[in-house]
């Protein structure tokens, strides 16, 4: 049975996914409030969560930097604001996906377990555990990038975006492509957000390894030793 943080301040909202997700078998860890979210995050092991942008003591911005301090979990942030600025924002902190309220739950469900399943290992599926490629060492067994063998800090969306490119060196792939291997086929993405997740996967892999833009056509990983 999978586990899922629902922070969100808003009982009906709480209510709501509680009667969806635990329908479809997940087991919920429930928070009202940044802080309490928090303790669940040091003390629980989790497989996903869902974090309310505004809530009170940390709000969800604040709460998802702490949990990407220790964890790659994907994270998946409710709001009511829908301005592209936020979203951004959203994701360049770490988050892997982006709901808006007021939503359908039918669909929040659907993205849990697309993010997990992306996330969860699944070794029949895999020829190697391990990717490398020049500085580059990706784990697929315990979904960690080591760099020089130093561990590099990367999101369950970057982690599986990554996999793409570092298993097909110089190939390019469309965004499309790149959007169905980091979100799922199923499901949409804006043009900015596919960009906000290269670009933060330039910064954190460094001047060894670039992902560049093939006008036209879409984008290619070139490996310099």
């Amino acid at each position: 049975m999978y586990r899922v943080l629902v922070a969100d301040d808003e009982a009906e909202v709480i209510e709501l996914l509680r009667l969806y997700l635990e329908k479809d078998g997940f087991e919920l860890c429930i928070a009202s409030d940044g802080l309490t979210a928090l303790g669940i995050v040091e003390t629980e092991k989790l497989d996903c969560a869902i974090l309310d942008v505004m809530m009170p003591e940390l709000n969800g911005f604040q709460l998802l930097k702490k949990i990407r301090e220790k964890s790659n979990i994907p994270v998946i942030m409710l709001t009511a604001r829908t301005s592209s600025s936020d979203k951004v924002l959203g994701l360049d902190m770490g988050a892997d996906d982006y709901v808006t309220k007021p939503f359908d739950p039918l669909e929040l469900c659907a993205r849990v377990k697309a993010n997990i399943r992306r996330f969860s290992s699944d070794s029949s599926l895999k020829t190697s555990s391990i990717i490398t490629a020049g500085p580059l060492k990706l784990d697929l067994e315990q979904c960690l990038l080591f760099k020089n063998e130093k561990q590099i800090e990367i999101t369950s969306t970057e982690f599986h975006v990554l996999q793409l490119f570092m298993s097909n060196p110089n190939r390019v792939f469309t965004k499309a492509q790149i959007s169905a291997a980091g979100w799922g086929e199923n499901t949409y993405v804006e043009d900015n957000c596919i960009m906000v997740t290269l670009s933060k996967l330039r910064t954190k892999l460094g001047s060894e390894l670039w992902i560049k833009n093939i006008r036209g056509l879409g984008y290619r990983m070139e490996i310099q030793e």
